[in-house]
């Protein structure tokens, strides 16, 4: 699929420019309408980046998301007994007009990131003014319950 890029952020960090540059290059290869929309890639602390792309099932419910795609990822890279201690989140989706667009984690990965990585940096696509900002994960649920592991 060719799709027009994001343009980088200007308070985008080049490391966080990295991990947009590689969901757009893997969501481009993979895409395919109604089965693999979004894709997502994390950057764990010890520097190792870690991708996931969007698998639509034909029951909607047997959907998974990029982000847990990534996450498991990530967390299968680990040691036996290493915490999964992601710091930054991007996700991107190609919109009808054939463009890029950094999106923000369903309500579902916002649980998960933030039940594993609160701290964690992720960039949403703001409702408001429609422009790429990065919050903490645990920002992005107000109130949330936390389970202790």
């Amino acid at each position: 699929m060719s799709a027009a890029p994001v343009a980088v952020p200007a308070q985008m960090s080049d490391l966080d420019a990295e991990l947009l540059n590689i969901a757009q290059e893997l969501l481009a290869r993979v895409w395919q309408q109604d089965r693999h929309e979004v894709a997502t890639a994390l950057r764990t602390a010890d520097g190792r980046i870690h991708t996931g792309v969007h698998v639509e099932g034909s029951c909607r419910r047997s959907s998974i998301c990029a982000e847990g795609v990534a996450l498991g990822t990530a967390r299968g890279a680990l040691a036996p007994g290493a915490p999964l201690a992601v710091t930054s989140v991007v996700s991107v989706q190609i919109k009808p007009a054939g463009q890029f667009r950094i999106i923000a984690p369903c309500g579902v990965c916002r649980e998960l990131i933030s039940d594993y990585c609160p701290d964690a940096t992720v960039w949403i696509t703001t409702v408001d003014d429609d422009r790429p900002a990065a919050f903490r994960a645990l920002d992005l649920l107000p109130q949330k319950s936390r389970r202790r592991w």
